[in-house]
Formats: structure tokens, sequence, C-alpha cells
């Protein structure tokens, strides 16, 4: 066989054509996976695990402030349709995002102080019998989150009404409510459940059965990096975190008569200086302002106490202040009575005195500019502030130009103050040194008069830190006005069971609004200490200032008792 050259090189070529092909193809990855799975099935998985949602829906029957405070982000769509959505945001509490606080609200003139949640829980569903009220109110909302959470209510327990009916009816009828943090108003009075009140300080998140959770709702392969980039921990939150922020709340604890004088002295000398306190002292210290309306002034050449000084010019030794530091005092009121008992030098003394231990003053001063100068204070975002004088003869009152005491009453000067204050941010704080009578009833013309007029100007609350006996309140225009919290710290012991019974008022304020006050009634146990009161004497004392505030009508009941002046 003869070899053919030329043949042999185009099949020579030809194989090398075919194998440089060959060569050129893609070589596929060596895989564990059975040759039926996909080859790029592990992309696609990673794909879905950093997707996110585009579409969101809203629950509309979410809470009003809720939804108004809602912030959306570029990229997600808003649509109207549940079902055409990625993510939810509704009734949830397994990505939560939100925490909504409600209150178990009464009346104000109400004696009950709190109940237990498995009675509120068992009325809901049962119409218990022995609940303080026959039914709870609470508009449409309220009543879907709660019956989510606790099944459908008996229908004898709850009834249904608009969230600006809810009040009245409630004072109408008697009947209690259930209503959002944010809807908390003076008038009413906040029920604590458990001992647990949402417009306390140590309020506890955590165990409160009246809270509801909002969150966000889809498919987990989204949902948790929705709620990373959105929830309550991250730098852009769609939603507030709750519509009760402690740093944003103010408690305010003012205080009737104290005079640091005579058996009340006394007892001090012999059982130690902070003796008059000691069963109180927490619930002052426990407020984020603490008010003492001290009537006398401190002296070093204060004589040695006596049982009773028929003279009625007091003064205090400086080391009974020591009582006043227990207690956590924060501001003093110096339009008391007797603030000038010892003369300009006694005065001068006192206000340096309290200098010295950072205390802010009012109602008094060093001459007349001073001592109608209002106290302004902002804590928490929320501004207060306090004005203060004298409303007897002007004799118990000589603040001048160039004299050091107590601010007299210039009732159209003080509310042209008030109203300048409004217009500012604050929130007017009045209290007077009034006249004097032993009566549960407020019933002088001229006082009644005077405090409807700072509560026609702006005031807020309205306090009559003169009287030596609780007296009656009212809510008047906007204002809550209380004509007479009883002693503090003064000896009168001995003159009856008014004498010894008092309130602690504790207000409350919260961004920027005055929302609530809670009584806080205490006893003397001798000349000189007070204590919380018993259940039972709470309930006689709530009985008897309810009946003389006379809730049902717009004016105090007339008086029988005979205006007295005796200290």
């Amino acid at each position: 066989m003869v070899f053919n050259y030329r043949i042999f090189k185009i099949l020579l070529l030809l194989w090398i054509a075919i194998l440089l092909s060959s060569c050129s193809q893609e070589v596929p990855e060596l895989s564990a996976q059975p040759s039926s799975t996909p080859e790029r099935a592990a992309p696609t998985s990673t794909a879905q695990t950093t997707r996110t949602a585009s579409k969101i829906w809203i629950d509309p029957q979410m809470p009003a402030v809720l939804l108004d405070n809602i912030q959306i982000p570029e990229e997600l769509t808003v649509v109207e349709e549940e079902n055409a959505a990625d993510l939810r945001i509704t009734y949830s509490s397994e990505y939560p995002v939100s925490t909504w606080f409600y209150a178990l609200a009464a009346p104000f003139p109400t004696l009950s102080d709190q109940i237990n949640s498995s009675d509120l829980i068992q009325f809901w569903q049962n119409h218990t019998s022995e609940f303080p009220a026959e039914k709870l109110l609470l508009d449409s909302r309220t009543l879907d989150f709660f019956s989510q959470q606790w099944g459908k209510p008996d229908s004898q327990s709850v009834q249904v009404a608009a969230e600006d009916q809810i009040s009245d009816l409630a004072w109408e009828q008697q009947f209690w409510a259930i209503i959002p943090f944010e809807d908390i108003q003076p008038r009413w009075k906040i029920i604590a459940i458990d001992r647990n009140s949402p417009i306390r300080k140590d309020f506890n998140e955590t165990d409160y059965p009246l809270s509801i959770q909002f969150g966000l709702k889809g498919e987990d392969s989204f949902t948790s990096v929705a709620y990373s980039q959105y929830g309550p921990q991250s730098s852009s939150p769609l939603v507030q975190k709750s519509n009760r922020q402690s740093e944003h709340l103010t408690t305010l604890a003012i205080t009737g008569v104290t005079a640091l004088v005579r058996a009340t002295a006394g007892w001090m000398e012999n059982l130690g200086l902070t003796y008059p306190g000691q069963d109180i002292r927490n619930i002052l210290l426990e407020a984020d302002i603490t008010h003492i309306n001290n009537e006398v002034p401190f002296t070093p050449q204060c004589p040695p106490p006596y049982p009773r000084e028929d003279t009625l010019v007091f003064c205090s030794k400086p080391k009974y202040i020591e009582l006043l530091k227990d207690i956590g005092t924060d501001i003093v009121e110096l339009d008391g009575d007797h603030f000038q008992d010892w003369g300009p030098e006694a005065v001068l003394y006192t206000m340096d005195l309290y200098d010295e231990m950072g205390w802010k003053t009012y109602g008094g001063g060093r001459n007349l500019e001073e001592a109608r100068e209002p106290l302004l204070i902002t804590h928490n975002g929320n501004k207060l502030a306090f004005l203060g004088c004298n409303a007897k003869d002007i004799g118990y009152a000589g603040a001048s130009e160039n004299q050091p005491g107590a601010y007299h009453c210039d009732i159209e000067w003080m509310q042209g103050q008030i109203k300048e204050l409004k217009s500012e941010g604050y929130l007017p704080i009045v209290t007077f040194q009034h006249k004097e009578y032993y009566s549960y009833v407020a019933y002088d013309p001229q006082m009644l008069s005077d405090f409807r007029a700072m509560a026609d100007a702006g005031a807020v609350i309205v306090s009559g830190n003169q009287a030596h006996q609780p007296q009656s309140m009212e809510f008047y225009d906007n204002g809550f006005l209380h004509y007479g919290l009883g002693n503090l710290f003064f000896d009168q012991y001995d003159e009856g069971i008014p004498t010894r019974q008092a309130f602690i008022d504790r207000h409350v304020f919260y961004e920027g609004k005055y929302i609530n006050t809670e009584l806080i009634s205490i006893m003397f146990i001798d000349y000189a200490r007070p204590r919380l009161m018993t259940e039972e004497e709470r309930l006689d004392l709530l009985n008897t200032i309810f009946e003389a505030s006379n809730w049902d009508h717009t004016e105090p009941i007339p008086a029988d008792q005979n205006q007295t002046t005796s200290k």
C-alpha cells in the first residue's frame, strides 16, 4: 500500500480541529447531589433568604394614634387589600413592633382603688356580680383587641361607645371603661390592677394584663429581615414603640400645711428629727417633684418648742430642716401666713438655707418682684409653672419693693401671667394660702371665685394649701380645683378627726399634658406623724369629700358651719 502523505495531513488537521473544539466546551462542576437535583438549586435558595417585602398592608383597626404615626419607607408600597401584601402590621406578638397599654378607668369620685386581674377577666367572660361596676365601656377597636386576647365578652359586661362619648357616659351611668393610655384625662380615676397602674412611676409593663402587641406578619423568609430593618430596635422603626414611654412621664406631689412648731417640734426633739415623715417618706421620695408648703421661717434664735404657744408667732430651729431633706423636698411654697413671724432677717436666713439645699421657691421672696415670679421647671419634656400667693388680709403678706415676705394675691395680674405662660407651652399650677375654716365643704364665695378665675385663665391645677382639714374639690373648665388638702406636719391631733385627716395630691403629666391626679389619704397617729390610711379610714374620707364636692351639680353645697380661723 502506497503511503499518501497528502491524505494523512488532511486527516491529522481534521483530528486536531475536533480535539480543540471539544476542549473549548464548559466542563460541569462535580456535585455530591444526585443527578436529578437541579445544578442551580443552591443559588435559588440563597436568593430567597435575602428577599425583602415590597408591599405592606396596615391593619386599619389599630389605634388611631398608632396609625397616625406610622413611617413608611420609600421601598415599601402600601396596599389596600391584605391578600396583596408581602408584609402586614396587625395584632400579633410574633414579630412585635409596638406595645399598646390600656387603663381601667372609673369616674373620678369612685371609691374603689384596685382590683385583681382575675376578677376583671372573669367579669369580661361571665359578668360576675361581685365586680364593682355594672358595665365596661370601650370603643369598637378596643373590644376587638381584647376579644382576641380574652375571648368574646359576656354581652351584659361590655357596652361599645364612641371614643368621645365614653367619659360622659361613664359619669352618667357610673360605668367603668377600658381606654388607651393616651386617652387618660383628669376626670378619670385609674384603677390599679394587681396593685399595678400605668400612671405610676413603678409601673410593671411585663405583668400588666391591659396591653396589646402589634407586630409584623408574613412569610418567614423576609419577615425576619423586615423586622431587623423596621422593628423597634432599628434606626428607622415603622411605628412608635409604645403609647406609654416612661421618659415622658412626670409626677408631682403637692402637700398641705407644714409647720414644724409646738408639739410637732417637741416630738421631733424627743423621737428624732425625721420621725414625723417615716411612714410617708417613700411616697414623697418617689415623686419626680415634691412640693412642701412650709409656713414657718427658720432662725438660729428660735427658742425651744412649747406644746402650745398662744401668741401664734412661729419659728423653727434650723436643724428641723433635716425632716424636709429626708422626705425629698424639691420646691417650697413661701406664701404662708407665718413666713414673716420672726422678721425680715429670719425670712432671708430661711431663703438662704433653701438655696444651700438646692431647693426652688415661689410665692414669696426677698422682695416683691422675686415673690411674685413664677417658678418654671421642665422635667421629661413637661413644662410646669408654679404660682402662689396669700389671699388673706394684707397683714399676712408683706413683700414689697424692698421688704422680703409672702406675695399678696393680685388675681388680675396672676391671670395675665397664667395666659402668658400657657402661650409659652407651660402648664400653670397655682397654690393658694386662702381663707381658713373648718369644714369639708368649700363655701367661701371669694375663695371659689379666686380659684375659678385661675382655671378660667388656663391653670390646670389650683390647690388650697391653707386648710387644716381636707376640703371639697371640683373640675372646672379644664382645671382640677382642690380647695383644701389638710396638714402634712402640724400638731392639731387633739382638735378632732377632720384635722387628723389629710391628702397628698399626686398629679401626673405626660408629653406636655396634665393627665390625672391620685388622692393619697393620710391620717395622723399623734401630734407629729401621719401614716397612710387604713381601707376603712380611706373609704370614710372619700365618701365625705365626694359628698361635700357634690359631683352631680355645678355648684358646691352651701355649708351650715360658721367660718372659723382658729389654729
